[in-house]
């Protein structure tokens, strides 16, 4: 399916992104993407046209680790003008969180080398992608 694409505030292609941080008992999910960019994330990725931003955000952490979310939270969004993806340097993010009844989850060997839940003291020593350092680190989880 076609990428929601729109325009930045300075008038450059923007993709739309949604992100869930998704919780278990104090333990946060995170994988280690395979593709560019690179670093541990908690999962996400483009909203596709038509998709609502929750719609993508439960798809996203489905098809990358195996979790059925029934229900996210939108905790933020904004326009990041450094967050360099798929040929664009502007992403609109609508962040969220959830948390899982369940700790099993699957490897997507597509799209990361690993998966596990950390806890927060375990993430600070992780090479995390840019983005989610700065969303961590702007809801004081790190």
């Amino acid at each position: 399916m076609a990428r929601k694409i729109g325009k930045s505030n300075d008038g450059r292609e923007m993709h739309f992104s949604a992100g869930v941080i998704v919780e278990h008992q104090g333990r946060y999910l995170m994988l280690d993407r395979k593709n560019p960019p690179f670093g541990f994330a908690c999962p996400a990725g483009h909203i596709d046209e038509g998709e609502s931003p929750e719609d993508a955000a439960k798809r996203e952490v489905l098809e990358e680790t195996a979790i059925k979310l029934s229900t996210v939270k939108l905790i933020l969004e904004e326009e990041v003008p450094w967050n360099y993806c798929r040929s664009t340097t502007v992403h609109y993010w609508y962040l969220y969180k959830a948390s899982s009844q369940s700790e099993e989850i699957i490897l997507n060997k597509e799209e990361e080398t690993s998966i596990g839940w950390y806890a927060v003291d375990e993430i600070k020593k992780l090479n995390l992608e840019p983005v989610w350092k700065y969303w961590l680190e702007k809801i004081k989880i790190i």
